[in-house]
């Protein structure tokens, strides 16, 4: 029944021919239905509306619409999510809105897996709050140790971006909640990967982008998320009209909006939610139990196969599936040209400084012969030293 799922689920998806995909970590795919859905708000919303798309279109509503879409991924409740922004500008805004509730707590604690720009977006807003805010960084296996009491706010992704390690969410939390101090997990590489359980686990806040798992196209809209229970009481530092209680009334002072519209800022981009609200369709249907069961299955043969075939390569994701996300990544001195070599030859992957190849494995259109396909390329890319090649060496702006 599961393959049946997932032979469905990647019918639904435009894959170029020839193309083995391990790269849906970082870009998505197009799901078929998204170019109809972005042409038809063009032709029929913004050419025949015009303005008119806002109420006729459904356009004013679309943040929360896809939100509530995302929400059933990531196991938050109806309301709790909104689609916004990016990534960073939602990280600036619940960081400071933590930070707020925080009291006389200044320690804001991450672990150095997490994504650089999660750190810059904190060093950023402790320097603008002006309050003698911290960011303490430590090694990811020594996060647990470091919640402690006169800390304020933990900021963690959940899985990280390099090796695919997965954090404990559900014990960290409760670790954290113990100890007074307020959650923020970013999803990036962990929506649309694996179960998510934000509501069971009782997480205060949450980020995460619509670009990757999610296959909401180049740029597309993130997302955040407050607990209920926080949502009337939370004053981020960025404030908008779309935010405000009444945003038509266009009154000079602001007033918060109630629940998550209050996290909205400002007017959002129509045409890339279409794409996202559209590309979330494909979720329909599917399990994320049972998606993380073939995950493991598809990125456990790759592990067997490249290991047997290219012994040149070291494993540098947790060889145990169950503290791993939905990537698998090697260390290459060369892994840079080696993985141009292998993009050149049809299979897709990408590179993390200092000599990270990292693929990604997504049920959703990843099948075992991929795999194989895959590891057999590389295994000709190293026996052949095929990425020992002047053009494979020179750096592109994007890795």
């Amino acid at each position: 029944m599961t393959d049946d799922i997932f032979a469905r689920t990647r019918a639904l998806f435009e894959l170029p021919e020839g193309i083995v995909y391990l790269d849906g970590n970082s870009l998505g795919p197009l799901p078929r239905t998204v170019r109809e859905r972005v042409l038809a708000e063009i032709d029929q919303g913004w050419g025949e509306r015009l303005i008119r798309g806002w109420n006729e279109r459904g356009w004013i509503d679309l943040q929360l619409d896809v939100g509530n879409r995302i929400a059933r991924l990531i196991g938050a409740p109806e309301g709790s999510v909104v689609a916004a922004d990016s990534t960073s500008v939602n990280l600036f805004k619940v960081l400071t809105a933590a930070l707020g509730m925080a009291g006389d707590r200044k320690i804001v604690l991450s672990d150095s897996g997490n994504f650089p720009t999660d750190l810059y977006v904190a060093q950023g807003a402790v320097k603008a709050l002006g309050q003698g805010h911290e960011l303490k960084i430590v090694a990811p296996e020594e996060v647990e140790a470091s919640i402690t009491a006169d800390v304020a706010v933990l900021m963690i992704t959940q899985v990280d971006y390099r090796t695919g390690r997965l954090h404990d969410m559900a014990a960290l939390t409760a670790k954290a909640h113990e100890q007074g101090v307020i959650t923020i997990w970013d999803l990036c590489h962990s929506a649309g990967a694996l179960p998510v359980d934000l509501a069971g686990c009782n997480v205060d806040f949450a980020i995460g982008c619509g670009y990757k798992y999610l296959n909401g196209g180049p740029g597309a809209p993130a997302f955040l998320y407050v607990r209920p229970d926080h949502a009337d009481r939370v004053s981020p530092s960025l404030c908008g009209w779309m935010g405000h209680e009444a945003p038509f009334a266009f009154d000079l002072d602001y007033r918060p909006a109630r629940g998550i519209d209050r996290m909205r800022v400002g007017t959002p981009a129509i045409l890339s939610l279409a794409a996202l609200h559209t590309a979330l369709e494909v979720w329909d249907g599917v399990d994320m139990n049972a998606l993380r069961r073939r995950s493991i299955v598809l990125s456990e043969r790759f592990i067997k196969e490249v290991e047997a075939r290219c012994p040149e390569l070291e494993l540098a994701s947790p060889r145990d599936p169950s503290v791993r996300g939905s990537q698998v990544s090697f260390r290459f001195r060369e892994g840079y040209a080696a993985m141009q070599a292998l993009i050149a030859e049809g299979v897709i992957g990408d590179f993390r400084a200092p000599d990270i190849m990292r693929f990604g494995f997504t049920p959703l259109y990843i099948s075992e012969a991929d795999v194989v396909t895959a590891a057999q390329t590389l295994e000709r890319i190293m026996r052949d030293r095929l990425w020992d090649r002047p053009e494979y060496r020179m750096r592109s702006k994007v890795t």
